[in-house]
């Protein structure tokens, strides 16, 4: 049986992102971005090889040590709370779907996050 390669594009960033609820797409800095309640929390530069999702600084420092060919950040947004995903380095949908709800989740109302379920019973995390 041939093993089918999944090439994950800037289209499935979208697509993911405009699933989650109250989710807005918004043209700034001449790239897309996505917003749920005004609150960035997804971008796509122009390259379209990575995007960009919010991170707290303890976990990006760790996220990138484990990672480094997935996760980085460019020096002008090393004062940020923003991570860089290089869409290459993703092993599959389920983990691009799994990094856009963990930034969707640190943006949303309270109200919000609780009323979406974001995992499935027993799907793999991670």
């Amino acid at each position: 049986m041939a093993t089918v390669v999944t090439v994950i594009d800037a289209e499935d960033v979208r697509r993911i992102a405009l699933s989650l609820p109250e989710t807005v797409e918004k043209e700034a800095w001449s790239m897309p971005t996505f917003r749920v309640a005004g609150k960035m929390f997804v971008t796509v530069p122009d390259d379209e090889t990575s995007f960009a999702v919010r991170c707290p600084r303890h976990e990006r420092t760790e996220l990138i040590a484990a990672e480094p060919e997935k996760f980085w950040v460019p020096p002008h947004e090393a004062g940020s709370a923003w991570v860089r995903v290089r869409l290459a380095a993703l092993e599959d949908l389920g983990e691009l779907r799994d990094i856009l709800v963990d930034s969707w989740q640190q943006a949303a109302p309270e109200r919000l996050v609780e009323a979406f379920p974001t995992r499935c019973p027993g799907a793999g995390g991670g």
